[in-house]
């Protein structure tokens, strides 16, 4: 059995091939036509899938 990180990477792999073979659908039904949108569904399918990936940390707002 693979390790859950491995696990994570292979998933990201998949979303992101077909992303580009233009058949990756979101939650809606509808095509993801943007890559951000596809990178976000491949992070968060590979959590699912129990791959340990850490959340996106936010940059505190400049005050000006």
């Amino acid at each position: 059995m693979a390790r859950p990180r491995a696990q994570g990477g292979r998933k990201i792999k998949t979303v992101m091939g077909e992303y580009k073979r233009g058949t990756l659908r979101s939650s809606s039904g509808g095509k993801v036509r943007k890559r951000k949108q596809a990178v976000a569904i491949a992070l968060s399918e590979a959590r699912e899938a129990g791959a340990r990936i850490p959340r996106r940390r936010r940059r505190p707002s400049r005050a000006r």
